[in-house]
């Protein structure tokens, strides 16, 4: 069966049909058929009259009391039908339906299915589907629902979906070995894609939906334990010296480490003294202190003969980290240096020459490092900061430079450790779990657009007292659906009317870096006032004198995209704030401001956002070199995971993927382009 056939010549689907089915990334049979419902409709359930509530979607069965009439309206038509059962009667109505005036017989039973709409204590049904009684086109049967773009109707999909069904019927080929099947009581691929989009009873859907589920968390997790058990196959890592502690280093530092950094220190170098190449994710909220961690791994290493690369994000973190690394290692003799594209080229030369001698201990940079004109003389150590920002490729290709060096992978987006395995199945984790003791809480406050005149009173105050602002908006540019101020517009609103007296700028990800750059350096130096800006400041730059964060629409934001956000200030010794401009609609969004405003607590945050939002839009930023889960839902799947992880563990102990030739077709489909294995 060729899956890769392009969705155009499936029956239903014309020229217009493709571009739209392209819009939801349909392209080929495979993406059509993997293009699962995001609920149903149970039009088989028949109810009487008398027993239909009030706004519900309803089956009912009634007897046709009268011929069809058509009423003429202002530039409409209404058909207007009465119907009743052995309860009550009812009115239906459609417009612009003109054919339907023949359509029904007095005395003739058919089954209806719409909304109930009660009126005066009448039932009305507007624009209801229907079949006469022995038929089951429209109703009688679970109906799946798909999520749509703008002109493309469920019917149509749903006509779409059919036609591919019987093309496939039968025919697609076993993805899963026979005894993961009988082990986990699994229904056969065949099956479970029938029964996912048409099911015939509600049971048919959760069998279904184990299969699948299960197959796409097991595909991920033996994709992930193959990549770390490649790691383990290749030759020796480095066994760095006994003689030299990480924890020297932490002398020098004006704080005590916290003891959940002492504790990870002691993980870090267990696997450094180990002759086993240390692959470690190090998570912790912002401002744990991951970076000081860092330091001492990078100390370690360096007094052990070895040279240390660490990338970053953004040109502004990586000179952010070259100033504190510097501030530190200076006295301790080690020679670090910066690479990012701006430097000049005549600089650039000698740095990689310098480099290539062993006279840069530590190197700090940005994709640059990965260049290939950069080269080592003894790689010993590669942290990548803010690692979802970076595909696993690109983790790989800057250790490629060295002979095994040890990865340290730093990532500031705290996340449910279950989660966390399942992100980096391939790294050991690390988890900073408390803040230095002398951080001060954020006070956060979640209020509605009315509130706008006495925040702005407050930022005032603020900055007489010589603090600064961030104001963040979700969006760039105007966009009619989302109908949101963009960032240039508030930022002249705050120029003119509302703090003419301010130096207000603004920051957003279409400028060049070198924009970006200088913006956050002015406003660090104190030169900017207020700093209109989007999420781009999420990964940022700190400005200690930075104590208020205002968050414009921030129900648009996932709750870890707030923290992260949130996390810019309080970065000094000043007390800082966050307020949260929202609109209250709904009990979800409101859920969503509570949690903020009562905990400043990382992992709890993401936690209640896995809870309340489900795994698909949790992941928004951190699916880097990851495929996205079509029917996963991990905060509800997480048993399915848990045996997902036991069957994708034993598999990689007794056989390994290449041995089977269905397994590493699973795990090539899920992870081509993504990661090498």
């Amino acid at each position: 069966m060729d899956l890769t056939k392009d969705v155009k010549y499936i029956k239903g689907v014309g020229p217009n049909r493709v571009l739209l089915l392209n819009k939801l990334n349909i392209y080929t049979l495979k993406d059509l058929i993997t293009y699962y419902p995001r609920t149903y409709e149970d039009r088989g359930k028949v109810k009487p009259l008398a027993e239909c509530i009030d706004g519900e979607e309803q089956t009912i069965e009634v007897i046709a009391c009268s011929k069809v009439s058509e009423i003429r309206l202002p530039r409409k038509t209404m058909q207007k039908l009465i119907a009743r059962d052995e309860t009550m009667s009812c009115i239906i109505t459609w417009f612009n339906q003109s054919y339907l005036k023949n359509k029904f017989e007095i005395g003739k039973k058919y089954r209806f299915y719409g909304k109930i709409n009660y009126k005066y204590g009448k039932i009305e049904i507007n624009s209801p589907v229907f079949d006469e009684i022995d038929k089951t086109k429209n109703t009688g049967k679970i109906v799946p629902i798909y999520p749509l773009t703008y002109n493309l109707s469920q019917t149509t999909l749903r006509r779409i979906m059919e036609n591919a069904m019987i093309e496939i019927k039968g025919k697609l080929e076993e993805t899963l070995p026979d005894y993961i099947i009988k082990e986990y009581k699994l229904t056969d691929i065949n099956t479970a894609i029938e029964m996912i989009h048409f099911p015939k009873k509600p049971e048919d859907f959760a069998i279904a939906r184990k299969r699948l589920v299960f197959e796409e968390l097991f595909s991920m997790q033996l994709a992930l334990l193959a990549l770390k058990n490649s790691y383990l196959k290749e030759e020796k890592g480095i066994q760095y010296s006994k003689n030299v502690s990480v924890k020297d280093l932490s002398k020098e530092f004006p704080f005590e480490l916290t003891g959940a950094q002492k504790r990870v220190l002691d993980e870090i170098e267990k696997d450094m003294e180990s002759d086993k190449c240390m692959n470690r994710l190090l998570q912790g909220d912002v401002g744990s202190g991951k970076t000081a961690v860092a330091m001492c791994a990078a100390y370690k290493a360096v007094k052990s003969g070895y040279q240390v690369a660490i990338m970053a994000p953004t040109a502004i973190l990586a000179t952010q980290h070259l100033e504190n690394f510097n501030k530190t290692l200076e006295k301790k003799n080690i020679k670090c240096e910066l690479l990012i594209s701006a430097i000049t080229k005549k600089k650039k030369n000698e740095i990689l020459e310098r480099l290539k001698n062993g006279e840069i201990d530590i190197i700090i940079g940005t994709h640059a490092l990965i260049e290939d004109n950069v080269q080592f003389k003894k790689l010993g150590l590669v942290v990548t900061d803010e690692q979802h920002r970076f595909g696993v490729k690109q983790r790989s290709k800057i250790a490629e430079k060295g002979k095994n060096p040890d990865i340290l992978v730093m990532s500031a987006t705290p996340i449910p450790r279950t989660l966390a395995l399942i992100l980096y199945g391939d790294l050991d984790i690390s988890i900073i779990d408390e803040l230095p003791p002398n951080r001060k809480k954020i006070e956060t406050y979640a209020v509605n657009k009315s509130f706008q005149q006495r925040v702005d009173n407050f930022i005032q105050k603020q900055i007489e007292q010589g603090r600064q602002a961030y104001i963040v908006c979700p969006l760039v540019e105007e966009n009619e659906e989302q109908d949101l101020k963009s960032v240039i517009e508030i930022c002249k609103k705050y120029q003119t009317e509302i703090f003419p007296q301010y130096r207000v700028e603004y920051l957003h990800g279409k400028m060049k870096p070198k924009e970006k750059d200088e913006i956050m350096l002015k406003f660090k130096n104190k030169e900017i006032d207020i700093l209109i800006s989007t999420t781009v400041i999420e990964v940022g730059v700190d400005v200690p004198n930075a104590n208020i964060m205002v968050i414009e629409d921030a129900q648009r934001f996932g709750l870890a995209a707030l923290h992260q956000l949130r996390g810019r200030v309080g970065r000094g010794e000043y007390q800082s704030y966050c307020i949260l401009i929202y609109e209250p609609k709904g009990e979800n969004i409101k859920k969503r401001m509570k949690v903020m405003c009562e905990t400043n607590d990382g992992f709890i945050i993401s936690e209640k956002d896995l809870e309340l939002r489900g795994s698909g839009d949790f992941f928004g930023t951190m699916q880097s070199g990851l495929p996205e889960f079509k029917i996963a839902n991990l905060f509800e799947d997480m048993a399915v995971l848990k045996q997902a992880q036991i069957a994708a563990q034993k598999v990689i102990e007794e056989n390994g993927v290449e041995k089977e030739e269905r397994l590493q077709k699973l795990v090539e489909d899920k992870f081509k382009d993504r990661i090498e294995i």
